[in-house]
């Protein structure tokens, strides 16, 4: 009695994939045809084994396809790593997809190595992808530490200025400025604090911003 179609949910015993030569990877199989290679029908009555949950012929298929399908998978991935990994998950996907395999639309070759270009192709999309993202991060990184460094550059050399040009004033008109601007104090406060009448402060801090405006550049 045959075992149940597969569901996905059992995964047959995954082989290593053949490192050897063609010799090697030729060897007779339990389904092979004369000569002990494995034809086009033979595959396609494998296929057929395999749709039913047959582990033994998907052992069969593994060996007959394995190969092609590596070497489709490692011309596109070109790591041989990431293209074991690869040819493994697309020996899964003929397990799990054999029933939906038609022989009237090609090959079982054909239908494999269908498969292995695209998965191959969504492997380095994947890992293209990946590497955009860990340089669009490092870029917005870098790019947030310097707006960082810079402002604050820009935020000591303002200081630096504005305290070399409030070094210009009169002693009362940078007390009224300190005041006022550093302290929040309201013109009246700043007379009240400094003694000074209020008329007075406010002509002071006027005379006092003009000259830091033109001590610093800037326009209005």
């Amino acid at each position: 009695m045959d075992a149940p179609p597969p569901d996905g949910r059992h995964r047959p015993p995954l082989r290593l994939l053949p490192t050897a030569g063609a010799a090697q990877v030729n060897q007779p199989l339990p389904f092979a045809g004369r000569g002990g290679r494995t034809t086009p029908s033979d595959l396609t009555e494998i296929m057929g084994k395999v749709a039913r949950g047959d582990k033994q012929a998907f052992s069969a298929l593994y060996d007959a396809l394995a190969p092609l399908v590596f070497g489709i998978v490692l011309k596109v991935v070109r790591d041989r790593a990431q293209s074991e990994e690869v040819t493994q998950e697309v020996m899964i996907d003929l397990w799990r997809q054999a029933a939906r395999y038609r022989p009237e639309a090609g090959s079982v070759q054909t239908w494999a190595a269908t498969i292995a270009h695209r998965r191959a192709v969504d492997r380095v999309r994947s890992a293209q992808a990946a590497t955009d993202r860990e340089h669009a991060q490092a870029a917005r990184e870098h790019t947030t530490a310097f707006d960082e460094v810079s402002e604050q550059v820009e935020t000591r050399l303002e200081s630096e200025q504005v305290r070399r040009c409030l070094h210009g004033l009169t002693e009362l008109q940078r007390q009224a400025v300190t005041l006022a601007y550093y302290r929040g104090l309201t013109y009246r406060e700043v007379a009240e604090a400094l003694r000074t009448p209020l008329p007075t402060i406010k002509t002071r801090m006027r005379d006092g911003l003009v000259r830091l405006r033109d001590c610093m550049g800037v326009t209005t």
